[in-house]
This record gives structure tokens, sequence and C-alpha cells, in this order.
């Protein structure tokens, strides 16, 4: 079972085996705790709750939860397994950066920087109207819709709120792996800002 709850530390760049120059993205990968196994029989799926840090204060609630673990993690996130993965899991457990290894692909998950409100143009990419000719409509979004069906329906690309949503990027190539440090060195970008929460999984 290859997951783990990271946060994002920054990129720098590593020498691969041909001696080129890769960019890569460090990740801290603090030891993460099973918290709960779900199985099929008794939850309708299977899953296993991890919990990272941890916090001093709980609610009772969160602490009857966390009472088999005997821990208090700040954050949990459940990831889906498969029947065969449910044998290796154990509530207790931890688990380390030596999860996975040099080569593996993996896909990582986290939320992208806020852009605040943008435009049309800056948000879709849309074309900007002419300057010349008694142009008038420089950034405007233009028509948004005809007389029927007298509204517009939801979806259409307008100007909002950009950025801040969960991205997923999938087929990354784990370069690096440091477990005295609990860093791991994912090759290429990883969507959301430094200190950002980032979900590590197996490509499957």
């Amino acid at each position: 079972m290859k997951a783990l709850i990271t946060r994002k530390i920054g990129m720098t760049n590593i020498l691969n085996e041909d001696g080129a120059a890769i960019a890569v993205t460090l990740l801290s990968a603090s030891p993460n705790t099973i918290i709960q196994v779900r199985t099929d029989e008794k939850d309708g799926y299977n899953a296993v709750q991890l919990g990272a840090e941890s916090q001093k204060k709980t609610t009772k609630a969160q602490a009857g939860h966390y009472k088999t673990a005997r821990v208090t993690p700040k954050i949990t996130r459940e990831f889906r397994i498969i029947d065969e993965e449910l044998s290796e899991l154990n509530v207790g457990d931890q688990i380390s950066a030596d999860i996975f290894a040099l080569g593996d692909k993996v896909r990582v998950t986290g939320i992208s920087k806020g852009k605040g409100f943008a435009g049309t143009i800056k948000r879709h990419g849309f074309h900007r109207g002419p300057k010349t000719h008694g142009g008038q409509s420089y950034r405007r979004p233009g028509s948004i819709g005809s007389m029927y069906p007298q509204r517009i329906f939801p979806g259409k690309k307008m100007a909002g709120h950009m950025g801040h949503s969960r991205v997923t990027t999938k087929n990354l190539r784990i370069a690096l792996i440091d477990k005295d440090k609990s860093v791991i060195g994912v090759e290429g970008a990883v969507p959301g800002p430094k200190k950002g929460l980032v979900l590590l999984r197996g490509n499957k």
C-alpha cells in the first residue's frame, strides 16, 4: 500500500545517472500512522485512514477515534486500497518515506495556488477585442447568451475565482529518497504553495 501524506518544501535540481540536471520537488514525508482500516464486509469498501503530524488538543470524538492507534494526528486522509493489501495493514503501524522506491511512478494531489478574482483572458485564455477601427471592448467577455433560454447555463466560462482548487498530477517519478531526513524528491512540478499539503499515491 503506497500512500503518504506529505508537505511541499520547495524545488531544486539534481543530477541523474546521465549527468543531466532535472527539476525536483522536495516533499517533507514525516512518518504516517494507520488510524483505521476499512473493509468491504464492514464498511462497503476497502480503504485505509492515515494520520500525520500531531496536535495537543482533540475533541472527545477524535480522541475516541484515535484511541486504538494511540496518536493524536493533526491531519487525517483516507486512501482506497485493494483486497490484497488488507493483510499487510494494522492499526497503529507507521509508514515512512521508504515505502516508495527510486523510479516509482506516483500521483500527487494538492490544492493549487489561489490567484484571486480573475477575468476571462487570464482565467480561460480568451482573446481581447480589437483596439482599432472603433473597437471599445478590449478585455470584456462579450456576449454570454441569446434571448432563449433567458438564463445562463452552469459552467459558462466567465470571470471569477481562479486557482485554489484540487489538482492531481499523474505519472511523476520518484527521483530522490532520504529516509534519515524524511524527504522525498519528485521529478517535475507539484501543485500547491510551499508548506502546502500533498497526497502521494502509487500510480495505479
